[in-house]
């Protein structure tokens, strides 16, 4: 184990008590974190490697703490290690809700699942508060929307700044009720089912150290547009129906145009991430999606409150131009 960060890593999994498991490799993410699972007499751990500095554990640890807390499945931390970026974690198993839809499991059963598991949430965070997890304030969420400009079509500052401005001009719209706990990452990758837990119990959440205090919407978005996969359009009206009669003291109109402001931000954000994870970190498989995020920021852009973004878009990035990157010259 020549290799500096394995050999980090054999020290953190001894001292946990691990150390004379093999670490077998699991599916890698869009991040610089590298997931392993560990077995031994029956019993299984997960280790999270987020190398510093481009990683920082103490999110993860600060939320997931929060969500149990709440009386939410998130892993529980076994250990960690915040100087050389690594925790073990409960292992919840193989059954994410995207395995389970590639099997053929009860599609809308798992959709109620993680909308009520997100009303929950919701609820839950409303009397505590979220003091300890980052606003989702304008400037972040500018900065988001601006890697469309910045990776996807990168465009002269001139350019640049009145995107920005058309934004900073929208964005208010989106936050049309009090902040809540927002994961940011809710879909179906990082969503599992845990059978033989009760009720929201069941519904594992992953992938939640990027958490925000921002917008109720959001995660709904997030669920419901997915960046990866088609969700059908009846399945989108009933989830969001159940949503808004959980909560019947929403301005429906108000939540419908925060939602699709959100959807559009973040959807310009994702095609920024994955066209730089083509360009800067090689990792090709993410521009396959590239035409559902467009058809899906496309069906965003038809709400009034976003008609100056649309129009700004059908200027400098038409039609003909919303593709998969390396599926155009680029200059």
């Amino acid at each position: 184990m020549g290799d500096p960060r394995r050999r980090a890593m054999a020290v953190f999994l001894g001292a946990a008590g691990w150390g004379d498991v093999s670490a077998m490799p699991l599916a890698v993410d869009a991040s610089f974190r590298r997931y392993y699972r560990l077995e031994r007499n029956g019993s299984s751990a997960v280790l999270m490697d987020a190398p510093p500095p481009q990683e920082d554990i103490h999110p993860y640890v600060v939320v997931a703490a929060l969500l149990r807390e709440l009386g939410f499945s998130a892993p529980e931390v076994l250990a960690e290690d915040s100087d050389e970026g690594f925790l073990l974690l409960e292992d919840f198993g193989d059954d994410t809700y995207t395995r389970l839809l590639e099997r053929g499991a009860d599609e809308p059963a798992l959709y109620t699942l993680a909308v009520d598991t997100l009303i929950a949430l919701q609820r839950a965070a409303e009397p505590r508060g979220t003091p300890e997890i980052p606003p989702y304030d304008m400037e972040r969420l500018l900065d988001e929307a601006a890697l469309l400009v910045d990776w996807y079509r990168p465009l002269g500052s001139g350019l640049r700044e009145e995107y920005i401005a058309l934004w900073r001009a929208v964005l208010p719209d989106a936050m049309v009720s009090p902040p809540t706990l927002v994961l940011r990452d809710y879909h179906v990758d990082n969503l599992m089912l845990l059978p033989d837990r009760p009720g929201i119990r069941g519904c594992g959440l992953l992938d939640f150290q990027d958490a925000v205090s921002g917008p109720p919407s959001y995660d709904l978005v997030s669920l419901l547009e997915d960046a990866r996969r088609d969700v059908p359009a009846f399945l989108r009206r009933a989830m969001t129906e159940r949503y808004l009669a959980a909560f019947p003291g929403l301005d429906r109109g108000a939540f419908t145009r925060s939602a699709a402001i959100l959807s559009a931000q973040r959807n310009c954000k994702i095609l920024g991430i994955f066209t730089r994870l083509w360009k800067r970190d090689r990792k090709r498989q993410y521009l396959a999606h590239i035409p559902r995020v467009w058809r899906l920021l496309e069906a965003d852009l038809r709400h009034p409150a976003l008609t100056p973004i649309a129009s700004w878009l059908d200027r400098h990035l038409p039609p003909e131009t919303r593709c998969m990157p390396n599926l155009r010259s680029e200059k």
